[in-house]
């Protein structure tokens, strides 16, 4: 079986197996979609929330009655393991739609921003939160269904449609996200489901005007989006990925440490961008952590990834497996050693893997220790005190996420406030993605906005400010035209009286002012 020119095909990256084909679009399609979305938004978002909810709700019921096909395609289309799918894709996909129909009520709701000063009394604010028309989502290959969920969902509970591109090397998992989220029954329009390559289809919704566009992507690309979507000052939303610094205190158990360095690091074969790249541990547990380190890493079982017995899966793309292999060949390169390594699959039954990796006697400049590498590597720093771990964890470019692992709270709180970084663990890493009122984004070049949350979900929405004037019977404010020495002086008192000091200025401040006030109510 080959592929129809106009197909896409979806390969298994673990057997290489032809799972099916996905039609491939044109930029004329696209400029179709977001026409047909625009015409469409204001009929959907004057729905109203219950309305809208109402059908997003259904999506809850699809998920838990079919979460083990799900995973199951997730794993083939992906490479991660079924348990992987299960838990960061679709349990995690369920538990978010569970929380934005439960909270979206609360999110959207107008807000007033309380009294500011005497001297405007008369005005009265409330904030609301307005759907910005038709998004445009483009979402990566390492958790293909999870990370365009939660942005889908809440889109179009806050009234907005949707266009969505996910990546060409998972269009398998994103055929099967577009039918669950068509099984809502939304009207016609509402969702787009459109299959272009990276290369144009960025440029295509900002060009046929997108009304706000949400990225996650490698940080090069984010930056091209940024630069063009500056031409129209079209909104984008960028989660652009990082070099994640786990911290290790000399009071931390070393036991869990190590078992959720090797979850977070290796997990997804590495392939997390939230994931554990750099870990600094302290002189005083280095030894232990390192001996649970070692053991945990060597026990990993790859093979089969549809098996629940299978801890480790395969790398969904060729070319991300050398990148792994490059920053691995710098690292020995200038001095670095391996520590520990997982175990081989049986030779001839996976494609497109490599083994989890752990590395000692790295150094700053080494491309493990400064870039993403986007794969299961992990570099090891002994250091002699958390300030030291610190001001070795800031020192990147990037900062999406990190951890701090101690039995002592208030101490790891005191250390998380120092990391330069947009999420941060204490005793975990990487599942924060998974908590739906946790807001996700980074740092410095790891990103612009959030998603995720009552942060993610002000996100889809602009603030409208509508003031009131409550008063009955004025004609005119006190500043408005026919300007006069009275009204001068009026204005002049009423900023002594309320801010001048010396309680005699005051009252004569206040005084002045009463005596411009009639003007307000005299045609």
């Amino acid at each position: 079986m080959s592929p129809t020119p106009k197909q896409t095909a979806c390969i298994n990256p673990a057997t290489g197996e032809l799972l099916g084909e996905s039609p491939l679009h044109t930029l004329d399609d696209l400029k179709t979609a977001i026409a047909s979305a625009r015409r469409i938004q204001p009929t959907w978002a004057a729905l109203g929330v219950k309305e809208r909810t109402r059908h997003i709700r259904k999506i809850q019921d699809t998920l838990a009655s079919q979460a083990k096909e799900l995973a199951e395609i997730i794993a083939k289309d992906n490479g991660k393991t079924v348990t992987d799918a299960l838990a960061a894709e679709v349990m995690a996909a369920a538990i978010a739609v569970h929380y934005y129909c439960r909270k979206v009520t609360a999110f959207l709701k107008p807000e007033r921003p309380g009294f500011g000063s005497i001297a405007l009394v008369n005005k009265s604010s409330r904030v609301f939160r307005v759907p910005y028309g038709v998004i445009g989502i483009i979402s990566p290959w390492n958790y293909p269904f999870s990370i365009p969920f939660s942005e889908v969902i809440m889109g179009l509970l806050a009234g907005n449609t949707v266009i969505l591109k996910v990546a060409t090397e998972t269009q398998f998992t994103g055929l099967a996200l577009k039918s669950v989220i068509e099984s809502a029954g939304l009207p016609e329009g509402v969702f787009h489901y459109i299959n272009l390559p990276g290369r144009v289809a960025g440029e295509g919704l900002l060009k046929n005007g997108v009304n706000k566009l949400f990225f996650t992507g490698s940080v090069p690309v984010g930056k091209r989006l940024m630069a063009m979507a500056a031409e129209t000052l079209t909104p984008v939303n960028l989660e652009l990925g990082g070099n994640d610094a786990m911290l290790v205190c000399e009071d931390a158990d070393p036991v869990r440490a190590a078992a959720g360095a090797v979850w977070a690091g290796f997990s997804n074969s590495g392939q997390s961008c939230g994931g554990v790249e750099r870990i600094y541990v302290h002189e005083k547990i280095y030894d232990s952590f390192m001996e649970e380190l070692k053991q945990r890493t060597e026990a990993l079982r790859p093979g089969n990834n549809l098996s629940p017995d299978c801890d480790f899966g395969t790398m969904t793309t060729a070319a991300q497996v050398e990148v792994v292999k490059v920053h691995i060949e710098n690292a020995l390169s200038h001095g670095a050693r391996i520590f520990a390594k997982s175990p081989e699959p049986p030779e001839g039954t996976v494609r497109q893997f490599h083994p989890a990796v752990v590395l000692t006697n790295v150094t700053p400049d080494m491309k493990v220790m400064r870039d993403e590498t986007f794969g299961p590597v992990i570099g090891v720093v002994k250091v002699s005190s958390m300030e030291a771990a610190i001001q070795m964890a800031n020192d990147s470019n990037l900062g999406l996420t990190g951890s701090v692992w101690s039995q002592n709270r208030k101490k790891a709180q005191k250390l998380a406030h120092q990391i330069q970084a947009g999420a941060i663990t204490i005793n975990d890493h990487l599942m924060s993605h998974g908590v739906p009122e946790t807001s996700w984004g980074g740092f410095k070049e790891s990103g612009i906005g959030r998603s995720h949350g009552k942060l993610g979900f002000n996100e889809m929405t602009q603030p409208q400010t509508i003031v009131d004037d409550w008063l009955p019977g004025v004609k005119k404010n006190l500043w408005w035209h026919p300007y006069s020495a009275k009204v001068f002086d009026g204005l002049k008192g009423l900023t002594v009286g309320l801010y001048g000091r010396g309680a005699g200025k005051r009252l004569s401040g206040i005084l002045k002012m009463l005596r411009a006030l009639p003007r307000m109510f005299r045609k």
